[in-house]
């Protein structure tokens, strides 16, 4: 089975939480599920490396990267994914 090692940021502003929802998909177990922002290790990179260059790419954001929050090993019909998560605070709102 295929191993995927991911990274994920739980973007905090006050009180709200930043989840995306996922594009329809061929694949029915992860079409328009939701997720938190974030994406593949690259080689040679550190976990918080990953997550720094992700949220540049997909949010335009450089925040500053806590420690690690939990890691979660889940096993999808085709892969195995593992998903290190991040707390991140934010100064302010990025979407409105």
């Amino acid at each position: 089975m295929k191993k995927v090692e991911v990274v994920a940021a739980i973007l905090k502003y006050d009180d709200e939480i930043l989840c995306a929802q996922r594009a329809e998909s061929r694949l029915e177990y992860i079409s328009k599920k939701f997720e938190f922002p974030g994406g593949k290790i690259e080689n040679g990179e550190t976990k918080k490396e990953a997550l720094k260059r992700e949220l540049d790419e997909e949010l335009s954001i450089n925040p500053e990267i806590n420690d690690l929050y939990i890691t979660v090993v889940h096993e999808y019909p085709d892969f195995e994914l593992t998903m290190h998560t991040f707390y991140v605070m934010l100064l302010q709102r990025i979407l409105h």
